[in-house]
């Protein structure tokens, strides 16, 4: 099931990230790089932090916990200590408002070291 959430073009800044919620206790970071915008689950995939409390550089969004790297435009890990790649949901733009279809959760692949 695809879940539709609405923001505002104002309410993301340029260059940063907006927290927001699907199915009550999910969080979606939404990313709004020169690129474009982009939404991903906001949960490392090596360990469970918060990504909107990491940093946004350009494309590359940074884990605050062991500083592992995405790229917000696939979900793709970047580099260590991650290897699985960000769940991605699509975004479409219609004037100033930011449409976001969140897919359901994946359960993640088990952690192997």
């Amino acid at each position: 099931m695809t879940e539709i959430i609405k923001l505002s073009l104002a309410q993301i800044p340029e260059g940063g990230m907006r927290v927001c919620r699907a199915g009550g206790d999910r969080e979606i970071v939404v990313c709004r790089t020169k690129m474009g915008i982009y939404a991903l689950d906001n949960v490392c995939t090596h360990a469970y932090a918060r990504l909107n409390e990491g940093r946004l550089r350009g494309t590359r969004l940074i884990c605050p916990l062991h500083g592992a790297a995405f790229d917000v435009r696939d979900g793709r890990a970047l580099g260590a200590p991650a290897t699985r790649a960000l769940g991605v949901h699509a975004v479409s733009l219609h004037g100033e408002d930011v449409e976001i279809a969140v897919s359901a959760a994946q359960d993640p692949a088990p952690f192997t070291p």
